[in-house]
């Protein structure tokens, strides 16, 4: 593979682009640095990675963002004996380990449980973060003495330095204060308020009365007028705050040294932890990449592969070009091994031969590619390309000698698995001998079966294309009307170079334009006339094609909405005979109730006429009861008769009750659904689909849109869980819910199911980030940070910041009092100096 080829298919942009993505800059420098794989298995890995990390990325879960420290300079450090890492280099490693060990945690929270069949994307995922040590107990060490700011805590061993050298400094407080308070000493000093030389407090003294405040000189001001003397009995004192000082220092760097100690015992797990996090690091930069582009993962580097299923690219996009990019359709299958591509300068041709190389590399880099699905691309070995004039003066090479050398070291290295892209093959010398040696070097690519795309103007090669059996010609479509390109490309049909419509467009005489047409040969005309007639045959086939393709998706969209109306059927058939057996049970249990009271009368006393009458009335009652719910039986069938032979009518509403259970419910969304009687009717042209039917092959996983519950809300599958259950997204919120209670939910616009509105409680719930409650009043404040705090809690948020300024405190003081109350905080602190400081506290949740 050549470095150069690289270049010229501008890989080197798409690895900067991935590499921007990367939160650590060591992971960064290692994706700059790696080439496209070349052993399939690791390809296949690779994209199984990246498209695993993908699918957590798109799962909507909160996604560890935080920047990860570069500590691949500190570690070698940890290998020398007696080393100490210092504050900065500590909390460096402190927050990578807490950071790595968060995505841990994130990558595996997405995929199934134990025993839970997986993907096998999903399954290399678990496989490789599993195989990481857990470091999460040197983080503890190092936060044991550090806080989450990478401050030093006030372990009690400092405290007690820490108090002693406050004592003292109030004790020389007081003595000074004698100085500038008196009467008699006030005046010979410059400024009342003391000052500090080498760490210890002095008096700045008034020149004239040297001698008045016994004392050490420590400095002279500039102009002479003024001495900054430590009274003598101050020494003392500052000797001890010298000292404490020392005893301090010393202090620290002991705890540094001890903590460093322990750290470098576990070197090793730090290392590995250290590869694996950079590791999966440029995965997700990849993962990253491969979204923002909205690509789709090729297909054909599978086990027995191989090259024999050509490349097919759909709808390719080259990443480089933006939304300027058309889109490219483009095939090499079956016994293809080599495509010519012909047409127009400016046409598309190199810019084919740039996308097609581009996305083997990008493929074998483990990225998605900006295509449609369906895009194949087989494994290769390598890629070579000559495109572009590389004609050097200073090493003597003319445009056709830069080509030929670099031809010949293609030719040394291509094997039958390379991808070989050359552009304007036989250009840039006689077009006779061009030709021929460009004839040869196909023969010597197809002998080899090496896979080979050129792009030439030489027309005995579109002869040649038709000529043998493994080559095939293409073009870029040109529109004959506004003698312009449309970048589409052709397979099967040679094109025009178009060289003197080109010319007129780019402002040639016109002269000049009618005198290079009478040059053209007949012969050439003849041919010209072919390569049209085919063209516009192609372009009949393609409109056939898509008018086929039409006429399916009608047919298919039809039997859907078919097996749609046949499902509502049975639905409601299951519906009526579920209804009418718990009439009839309802029926049974109170008719024997009666009975039985009728006949404990009956024994208790006489047979009376009275009681006769009430046993025959009860008969006759009963007689009714059932002859009424028949009626009401047939009724239903009648209808559902009707609607069997009358499909649409299944669209449409029943003017019978809806019953009780429906009633309030549009009566709690829509009065209007009333009628001034008091039945409820639908309004008119409204149709309604009763939502919740459940077909027989209705199967769950995850993202299928569904209806949950008794309101039938609207929802999303987020993932299986135990028993049987799934648990469904609802807004913000993430809820489980047994399989029975959920039902598919139309997608199409044209049979989507109106859903009740319902209050969605999670709508005015979602926590924020950053709360800012700069400007509000304590009460107001307060209730917006408990709402925070509550949403948080529904949300599965772990870390969120709070803004409340520094002012009188008030606000700060409040906040930290609330926070303390809550049994779902686990702790709360001062952000650092450069994110706010005092004014912002960061709120850490508990999981």
């Amino acid at each position: 593979m050549h470095e150069k080829t690289l270049k010229l298919l501008e890989f080197d942009v798409i690895r900067q682009r991935v590499a921007q993505g990367a939160l650590n800059e060591a992971a960064a420098r290692r994706i700059l640095g790696e080439l496209p794989a070349w052993d399939p298995q690791e390809v296949r890995n690779l994209k199984g990675l990246v498209a695993a990390v993908g699918d957590r990325i798109a799962s909507g879960d909160p996604e560890q963002r935080d920047p990860l420290p570069d500590i691949s300079f500190l570690l070698p450090k940890l290998g020398v004996a007696g080393a100490s890492l210092v504050l900065d280099e500590a909390y460096a490693l402190g927050v990578f380990i807490d950071r790595g060990e968060a995505l841990k945690q994130w990558l595996l929270a997405g995929g199934r449980q134990d025993g839970e069949a997986q993907e096998p994307e999903q399954k290399l995922l678990r496989t490789l973060v599993l195989a990481l040590p857990d470091c999460t107990s040197l983080a503890r060490e190092v936060f044991r003495v550090l806080d989450k700011a990478g401050k030093l805590r006030d372990l009690p061993v400092l405290r007690e330095i820490r108090q002693r050298i406050r004592t003292l400094t109030k004790d020389i407080a007081v003595l000074i204060t004698r100085y500038t308070q008196a009467e008699d000493t006030r005046c010979m000093l410059q400024s009342s308020v003391p000052s500090q030389r080498d760490g210890r407090m002095v008096l700045a003294v008034k020149a004239n009365f040297r001698g008045r405040i016994k004392g050490i000189v420590h400095e002279v001001s500039a102009t002479g007028q003024t001495l900054f003397v430590e009274p003598g009995e101050v020494v003392e004192k500052n000797n001890h705050i010298l000292i404490e000082r020392q005893r301090l220092e010393g202090e620290i760097r002991r705890i540094l040294r001890e903590m460093t100690r322990r750290i470098a015992e576990q070197r090793q797990a730090i290392e590995a932890f250290h590869e694996g996090i950079i590791h999966l690091e440029t995965i997700r930069a990849r993962a990253r990449y491969s979204g923002e582009t909205q690509g789709h993962f090729a297909h054909g580097d599978d086990p027995g592969f191989g090259f024999s299923q050509g490349i097919i690219l759909k709808q390719a996009r080259h990443p480089l070009l933006g939304a300027q990019a058309v889109p490219i359709d483009f095939a090499l299958e079956g016994h293809t091994k080599t495509v010519i591509i012909t047409g127009p300068n400016t046409g598309g041709k190199t810019v084919t031969l740039k996308t097609l190389g581009l996305f083997v590399l990008m493929n074998q880099f483990g990225l998605a590619l900006p295509a449609a699905p369906g895009t194949m691309l087989p494994f290769c070995d390598g890629v070579y390309a000559d495109i572009g004039d590389e004609q050097s003066l200073s090493q003597s090479l003319s445009t056709f000698s830069a080509h030929m050398s670099t031809i010949a070291a293609i030719i040394a290295h291509a094997t039958d698995q390379s991808l070989v892209l050359l552009d304007e093959l036989g250009a840039g010398t006689d077009p006779e001998e061009g030709s021929a040696l460009a004839m040869a070097i196909l023969d010597h690519f197809m002998e080899k079966q090496v896979r080979l795309i050129v792009t030439t103007h030489q027309g005995s090669l579109k002869h040649y294309g038709y000529t043998q059996e493994q080559v095939e010609n293409a073009s870029v479509e040109f529109d004959a009307e506004t003698l312009s390109p449309t970048y589409r490309i052709l397979m099967g049909v040679p094109g025009e170079s178009r060289a003197v419509d080109m010319a007129a467009r780019k402002g040639i005489p016109g002269t000049i334009i009618n005198r290079a047409r009478s040059y053209l040969q007949d012969e050439r005309a003849d041919v010209s006339a072919l390569i049209q007639g085919l063209t516009m045959k192609h372009q009949e086939l393609h409109t056939a094609l898509k008018r086929q393709q039409e006429e399916e998706q009608r047919l298919w969209e039809e039997r859907r909405q078919a097996d749609l109306r046949a499902l509502r059927l049975r639905q409601q058939e299951g519906e009526l005979k579920a209804g009418g057996v718990g009439k009839l049970r309802r029926l049974l249990e109170e008719s024997r109730k009666t009975l039985e009271n009728l006949v404990r009368e009956v024994k208790e006393g006489e047979l009376s006429r009275e009681k006769t009458v009430k046993v025959k009335q009860f008969l006759h009652d009963l007689e009714t009861t059932v002859a009424t719910e028949d009626a009401a039986l047939q009724e239903e069938m009648r209808v559902l008769a009707a609607e069997a032979v009358d499909p649409p009518a299944l669209l449409s509403i029943p003017q019978a009750p809806w019953g009780l259970v429906k009633q309030q419910r549009l009566e709690a969304t829509d009065p209007s659904y009333r009628s001034p009687s008091g039945t409820l009717n639908p309004p008119a042209g409204n149709s309604l689909h009763e939502p919740g039917l459940r077909p027989p092959q209705f199967s769950l996983k995850p993202g299928t849109p569904v209806l949950v519950g008794k309101y039938k809300r609207q929802g999303r599958v987020f993932r299986a869980d135990k028993n049987g259950s799934w648990v469904v997204e609802i807004g913000s919120l993430k809820m489980r819910f047994p399989e029975h209670d959920l039902y598919p939910f139309p997608v199409s616009e044209e049979h989507q199911q109106p859903v009740i509105a319902l209050p969605d409680l999670a709508s005015d719930m979602s926590p924020r980030f950053e709360l800012n409650l700069r400007g509000m009043r304590l009460e107001e404040a307060i209730e917006a940070l408990r709402r925070q705090v509550d949403a948080a809690v529904l949300a599965g948020l772990r870390e969120f910041s709070v803004i409340h300024g520094k002012g009188a405190g008030v606000l700060q003081q409040g906040v930290h009092t609330f926070l303390k109350e809550q049994p779902q905080v686990e702790e709360y602190y001062f952000s650092r100096p450069e994110l706010g400081g005092f004014g912002r506290t960061q709120v850490v949740m508990k999981c």
